[in-house]
């Protein structure tokens, strides 16, 4: 191992591991064991605690008393919550975005939307479809311009939080999505509302846009979680009939 800072390489390890839970390259729930982590991303022992108790306070990753750590879950409650809230704040944003812009925050923007359409959404990996990286980044850079005008920095906070944990949400939505989504349109439709200082439109766009996501996840795992409550009660009264036998043959 290189020897470098070592606030340098936890902020590396931080980083490197970041990216793989946004992109659930870390599967939710995931146990997370540090001597692996340690070879992968060759830092110490140290810097790896030291980024793991990081995105721990970010909601990423969990810690637990005599298991160590493990990727954070997810859940549809947690999704459906998460998108309430997060639609509330980041249209407050919008909204003072809109009411205090200038033209750099307009050539920003146009300059993000750019970006984004360019850059190809997804990419298949060997295992499935999943949102390419350089998209994640320039996706993430048009949403944070549509908001950079916002004078409060409170508001701006608490929406980038948000907004980290909505990413894993994202990237598990694609393989779920079963009809054709025109994200292009989306984003472009959001930005001529901002450009044009329509504030009213602008925010039913971000509604409608957020929502989606949260829909296509919905209707994608509850099926899922369907077919495993019935698994589970399945398994619940096949233990219960065999133990009716036993106390019978008793």
């Amino acid at each position: 191992m290189a020897s470098t800072n070592p606030a340098s390489l936890t902020q590396t390890a931080y980083e490197r591991l970041r990216a793989d839970l946004l992109s659930c390259k870390l599967k939710p729930n995931e146990q997370l064991k540090i001597s692996q982590l340690c070879e992968q991303l060759d830092v110490s022992l140290g810097a790896v605690r030291e980024a793991l108790s990081r995105l721990t306070s970010e909601g990423l990753v969990i810690a637990e008393p005599q298991r160590g750590f493990r990727v954070a879950p997810v859940s549809l409650d947690d999704l459906k919550d998460l998108t309430r809230v997060r639609i509330q704040i980041e249209t407050s944003c919008l909204e003072r975005a809109i009411a205090c812009g200038d033209m750099n925050w307009e050539t920003n923007l146009v300059a993000a939307f750019y970006r984004l359409s360019r850059t190809p959404e997804r990419v298949g990996d060997g295992v499935g479809v999943r949102l390419d990286d350089t998209w994640r980044e320039a996706h993430n850079q048009f949403h944070e311009c549509l908001i950079a005008a916002c004078d409060s920095p409170w508001l701006l906070r608490i929406r980038q939080q948000l907004y980290m944990q909505t990413e894993r949400y994202r990237q598990l939505s694609v393989p779920l999505q079963k009809v054709k989504r025109d994200t292009n349109a989306e984003h472009q439709e959001l930005m001529d509302a901002v450009l044009a200082r329509d504030t009213a439109k602008a925010a039913q766009l971000l509604d409608a846009h957020l929502t989606r996501t949260m829909d296509i996840l919905v209707a994608g795992f509850e099926p899922q979680a369907s077919a495993a409550d019935v698994t589970a009660r399945a398994r619940r009264k096949g233990a219960a009939r065999g133990s009716r036998s036993l106390a019978a043959a008793d």
